[in-house]
């Protein structure tokens, strides 16, 4: 299907996707042939629906009555009212405009019109889900969903339900900015409050950094006096020296696996067999070229059946997000005002080396699928 991009132009045209985003260009905003993070498990309800933009297309989300979670073009393919102000009627969305009704695949099953007849174009793109770790990730590429693309994060199912942390916020600021934010740690010397203070030992660092298999890695090690306090009370002497890593792994298109421990034994390998410490995801969604979804979880491998602690890790986590990164990132954007970072000729210093690897790869992976469209 094509459309004019110029109204003044009639040969001025571009292929559009089913859901509306465009594709198949090398300027296309987004690597479409990938997963994302739709929503946390818990966000998409047992009844009704959850509305939400996803890479510039609205998308409905909901479960079957046996709990498995559909993904809908939240778009009447008739006059194009949002599926979401409709109603369930068993697995099935009625429209509110008209009452068209759609199935879980996107086919319109009653036309309550005239003599009935369906019409072949009454059809909602359906988008292929799969449900890990307490999210719920979505395929919005043409290709065949693929889901060996989905990196392994079971980390996160091992141990019990009080020994992990979900949640999720928006952000006004385009995604990659907060791509950079976790690939450069540094600011955490600068930015964050005592509770994750790291004493100003990351900064003076050029951390190490590895891409490869289509991943960008960056690690630091560190002494610091008292150690981490997300750390310290599990440790044997919470206010002595402790050794501190933490390793950051980007995946595409927008997921960073975090891993952080502490220990005060000289000789114990630093990884978080050996340490106290947590493993985290990160994951963010654009919503539009200047509003993310970000998404976050962390397991820990201490104090795992307190679920009073695990309630108040997770708040005072989001609370960080919301209250210090997230200004500083969304101020940035409002400065930008562009999601082309390099058109603004950045100052680049040694803790962008992780950052900048990831947005070169990223480009370059959305350039590849462009042109292979």
């Amino acid at each position: 299907m094509t459309t004019p991009t110029d109204a003044g132009t009639a040969t001025a045209r571009i292929l559009l996707h089913p859901s509306g985003s465009p594709v198949g260009k090398p300027d296309t905003p987004y690597l479409l042939n990938c997963w994302y993070a739709a929503a946390l498990s818990r966000e998409i309800p047992a009844e009704g629906l959850l509305s939400r933009q996803l890479l510039d297309t609205g998308v409905l989300l909901y479960r079957r009555a046996d709990g498995t979670p559909v993904a809908l073009h939240d778009r009447c393919p008739h006059r194009f009212v949002p599926l979401s102000m409709g109603r369930r009627e068993g697995d099935e969305v009625v429209c509110r405009y008209h009452a068209l009704r759609f199935d879980c695949s996107g086919a319109c099953t009653h036309n309550p019109h005239g003599h009935g007849r369906i019409p072949a174009a009454a059809r909602v793109r359906s988008f292929p889900l799969l449900e890990r770790w307490g999210f719920v990730w979505i395929w919005m590429g043409d290709a065949p969903a693929d889901p060996a693309k989905l990196p392994d994060f079971s980390p996160l199912d091992d141990g019990p339900a009080s020994g992990i942390g979900h949640t999720s916020m928006s952000m006004k600021a385009n995604y990659e900015l907060i791509i950079d934010n976790v690939m450069d740690l540094s600011h955490v010397d600068h930015v964050h409050g005592e509770i994750i203070s790291t004493r100003g030992q990351l900064t003076p660092q050029i951390p190490a950094v590895k891409e490869e298999n289509g991943s960008v890695s960056v690690r630091w090690e560190w002494q610091q006096t008292p150690p981490i306090l997300i750390l310290a009370n599990f440790l044997p002497e919470p206010a002595a020296a402790a050794r501190h890593f933490v390793t950051v792994t980007w995946h595409a298109p927008a997921t960073i696996q975090l891993s952080i421990g502490a220990t005060q034994d000289a000789d114990a390998p630093l990884d978080l067999a050996h340490t106290q410490g947590q493993y985290d995801l990160h994951t963010c969604t654009p919503a539009s070229a200047t509003e993310t979804h970000y998404f976050f979880a962390t397991r820990r491998n201490h104090l795992v059946d307190d679920e009073a602690y695990n309630q108040m890790k997770i708040e005072a986590m989001h609370g960080a997000f919301v209250g210090e990164d997230g200004p500083i990132i969304e101020a940035a954007q409002r400065e930008m005002n562009t999601r082309d970072f390099f058109a603004l000729d950045p100052v680049l210093i040694t803790s962008d080396v992780a950052p900048v690897r990831v947005r070169r790869l990223l480009a370059r992976l959305i350039e590849q699928e462009g042109r292979h469209a």
